[in-house]
């Protein structure tokens, strides 16, 4: 088993310390630092070479927007997952936007927690349905960063696949209801990626809200 390697950022200490609790508690998890802020953060990361940093979002001195877009700039293979209480579209969009794999509430159970971790070091996502819905309801109407024109055109199966990715299904649900295999989920996401230059699912719906290609339903 693999070992994972955490840092974990949030400037209250005792939501530091349970945080820590819960994802020592797997095996392969270790928590190597801590930080404060984003700021310190950044420090942190170049210190540790973490693989996963679960971050809070509202923080002094540097916030987890601003640092998840430095880590994701300076260190692309280390992997953020939000760990917030706020989950408004304000901070929803700009967090994913900015870079973050994951995104989850504070009142996520530790199970959740950990699945979350071991999904974003597997290069996966850890979105809630709920997250999703919030992606991309938030920018359906705004005015498109990205236009579609200028992405290079999915296959059909590739637009099933990315429709099902909108409603916040995961791998194992996308080939339930597409009668596909897992694998083949997994290859066909890994070719959209390609195409448009992106690391992860959650970039994917990010770059295919902001283009108009999915909708909320």
């Amino acid at each position: 088993m693999q070992e994972i390697r955490v840092v974990i950022v949030d400037d209250d200490p005792l939501v530091r310390s349970a945080l820590s609790h819960f994802v020592s508690r797997a095996p392969e998890i270790t928590v190597v630092a801590q930080a404060e802020d984003g700021r310190e953060a950044l420090t942190t990361v170049e210190r540790e070479k973490p693989d996963v940093v679960m971050m809070d979002v509202q923080m002094p001195e540097m916030n987890g927007i601003e640092a998840t877009a430095a880590i994701a700039e300076r260190w692309p293979d280390v992997r953020v997952l939000a760990v917030t209480t706020l989950d408004g579209s304000d901070t929803v969009l700009p967090m994913l936007s900015a870079g973050a794999s994951g995104y989850l509430l504070k009142d996520s159970s530790a199970e959740e927690i950990v699945t979350g971790v071991r999904e974003v070091f597997a290069g996966a996502s850890s979105l809630s349905p709920r997250i999703a819905s919030m992606l991309i309801r938030h920018v359906r109407d705004s005015t498109p960063t990205a236009a579609a024109e200028t992405l290079e055109p999915l296959t059909e199966r590739e637009e099933e696949v990315l429709q099902c990715l909108a409603k916040g299904m995961s791998n194992a649900e996308i080939a339930k209801a597409l009668i596909v295999s897992e694998g083949t989920v997994k290859a066909h996401l890994g070719r959209m990626m390609s195409k448009w230059h992106l690391r992860d699912r959650v970039q994917i719906l990010v770059t295919a809200a902001h283009a108009g290609l999915v909708t909320f339903r």
